[in-house]
């Protein structure tokens, strides 16, 4: 899938999230359809399923607000939820980040 047909997936669901419309693949492929954007048949109900159950007006305010603040009284339940995803997140910044070469290791030292 390109990232510009995985962009309208999300800003779709994004849309129906914000007039409190239930995100099914159908509703996505609706507006997609009026928006002239054709993506796989399969990604709308994909996108669909994985958003079942999530508040999205909740993750967008929580990602907008910045990390290590409070979720709002209903999203209590979701915190766990976020944070072990946000976990391997910060597993992956540590393993990219690898100890910078200095001169030495390469055998350019200024007293070789």
């Amino acid at each position: 899938m390109s990232n510009q047909a995985e962009l309208a997936c999300v800003y779709a669901a994004l849309i129906l999230a914000d007039d409190d419309i239930a995100i099914t693949g159908e509703k996505i492929q609706t507006i997609l359809k009026a928006a002239n954007v054709e993506v796989e048949p399969y990604w709308p109900g994909l996108f669909a399923k994985a958003l079942e159950g999530v508040s999205i007006k909740d993750l967008v305010t929580r990602l907008g607000s910045g990390v290590g603040t409070a979720p709002a009284g209903g999203a209590a339940a979701a915190a766990p939820a976020a944070a072990a995803e946000a976990a391997p997140a910060k597993e992956e910044k540590k393993k990219e980040e690898e100890p910078e070469e200095s001169d030495d290791d390469m055998g350019l030292g200024l007293f070789d």
